[in-house]
């Protein structure tokens, strides 16, 4: 049973930062409709940001996670403005949107090669002292991580009900040319939905890198197809349906790893997209005419 329980606990550290980048990509997708297939490389942007902070101004983590989510944001926001955007006037189809992304992703990862090396770089972070919090042992880190991550996702649901910006991201997302007509400025609503993508993001690659201890230029790109699948699992392009199918994706990765080789969490995890595909393919925590805020 306490093997189960640490199991659990581990399930929810590892809930946390996929669900940070499974809501990023969520949002982005319910507004844009292009697949993001450089979110990856968004992740590893930020993590290697926050750790040239870590070697050149000390170990500061505050200062770490906010250079995390600049980078992120910076290098979203360029993506869409330099290559998407003029693609998008052009009103080229969505397939030529998803190869662009997947050209950035290799050039963004080449970029960090060029730059870092290919060698894995130790990216130690105090983890502070085991904490008891009911039937769970923490550290102080994955304490931040859950609460950093509680925290951001409720600030994107406060965003998506309450402001203009939200309601012109649901507006958009509901019907772009509607928008339009409506007097949305729908290009400049995209461009700051890319920019909190990048953002939210960055930061993720910031608590993953933290989470793992080490980085490589490829950290953000083995993470996707969690992401993808507990976006799918969630229903693709739906902020909450994507926060529970982040829940169920982490804690069943690191349940199995209890009885199968931690090799194959990630299977875990691509399963569970092959049974949701087949079995409901809209998710399994919202329903077909769901939006992007439910």
């Amino acid at each position: 049973m306490q093997d189960i329980l640490l199991a659990v606990g581990f399930g929810l550290v590892t809930a946390a930062i996929i669900a940070l980048s499974t809501v990023a990509l969520s949002l982005q997708y319910s507004v844009t409709n292009i697949p993001n297939f450089a979110h990856g490389e968004l992740m590893t942007m930020g993590a290697y940001g926050a750790f040239v902070v870590q070697q050149r101004i000390g170990d500061n983590v505050i200062l770490q996670a906010v250079a995390a989510a600049l980078i992120g944001g910076f290098f979203a926001w360029a993506m869409n403005r330099f290559v998407i955007q003029p693609f998008t006037r052009r009103k080229a189809r969505n397939l030529v949107l998803f190869i662009l992304t997947l050209a950035v992703s290799l050039v963004y990862q080449n970029g960090i090669l060029l730059v870092f090396g290919g060698s894995n770089v130790g990216y130690p972070v105090s983890t502070g002292s085991a904490q008891h919090l009911g039937p769970f042992i923490f550290t102080t880190e994955d304490l931040m991580i859950m609460g950093s991550a509680v925290a951001i996702m409720f600030a994107v649901h406060l965003i998506l009900q309450y402001t203009k910006f939200g309601k012109a991201q649901r507006a958009i997302s509901d019907n772009r040319e509607l928008a339009r007509v409506t007097g949305i400025d729908a290009d400049r609503v995209v461009s700051m939905t890319w920019l909190l993508d990048g953002l939210i993001a960055g930061f993720a690659g910031f608590a993953l890198g933290a989470s793992v201890g080490s980085l490589s230029p490829t950290i953000g790109n083995a993470f996707l197809l969690v992401i993808f699948a507990a976006a799918i699992v969630g229903g693709i392009g739906k902020i909450y349906g994507a926060m529970a199918g982040a829940l169920l994706i982490g804690l069943a990765m690191e349940v199995s790893a209890l009885y199968v080789p931690a090799d194959y969490k990630v299977v875990v995890a691509f399963v569970l997209l092959v049974v949701t595909l087949l079995l409901r393919p809209e998710g399994l925590f919202t329903s077909k005419r769901a939006g992007i805020a439910r």
